[in-house]
């Protein structure tokens, strides 16, 4: 869903620093990641000291998207870091091998056209930002780190959103994901 950022590589820092304060880390399937109080979202790498844990991923092309879908995404995904955006989810996903073992073509009829993946994200715009970013080619534990934010209001539609998602048969291939949820200390 996200076509507005290509080739940003970002690191997401877990530790004792950062703007974003962990409200919850739950494991959905596979392994766990630690507990840690604090995110950082850095677009440079990290102190090698870091004391928790640190993923990385970087923008592409979008794999699944056709050009309708590209045009719809890009006319209502808003940008991050609006500032009514003080909440926010990092959700780390492995997919299965007999996913990667898919043709491309057999991947996107899961993806849209049986599990309606852009669709039904496309119902949560402009209220959910989203980037998406890529990690199995950079030999990470994730395949996809997606970030999305949103305003306290619309974290009932977001749990929503998440929780269609995980219904569809695109998600019968994944093997692990975590889910992280985080605010954003905001100075009175």
């Amino acid at each position: 869903m996200d076509g507005m950022a290509s080739g940003i590589m970002t690191w997401f820092v877990g530790g004792h620093f950062g703007p974003w304060r962990v409200l919850r880390i739950d494991r959905v399937v596979g392994n766990p990641l630690a507990w840690v109080p604090r995110l950082e979202v850095a677009e440079q790498p990290p102190d090698p000291a870091t004391d928790g844990w640190v993923l990385r991923g970087a923008t592409s092309f979008e794999r699944y998207v056709a050009r309708a879908e590209r045009v719809l995404l890009e006319g209502q995904q808003q940008g991050l870091g609006r500032p009514s955006a003080t909440r926010a989810a990092l959700i780390p996903v492995r997919k299965s091998p007999a996913w990667w073992d898919l043709p491309q073509d057999e991947r996107r009829a899961i993806f849209e056209e049986r599990s309606h993946h852009i669709q039904t994200g496309l119902e949560y715009l402009p209220a959910v930002a989203r980037r998406l970013y890529h990690c199995r080619e950079m030999g990470e534990p994730f395949d996809f780190l997606t970030w999305f934010e949103y305003a306290p209001d619309h974290a009932r539609s977001f749990e929503e959103l998440v929780g269609r998602l995980r219904r569809t048969e695109e998600w019968r291939f994944v093997e692990r994901e975590v889910d992280i949820r985080l605010a954003m200390e905001v100075a009175p």
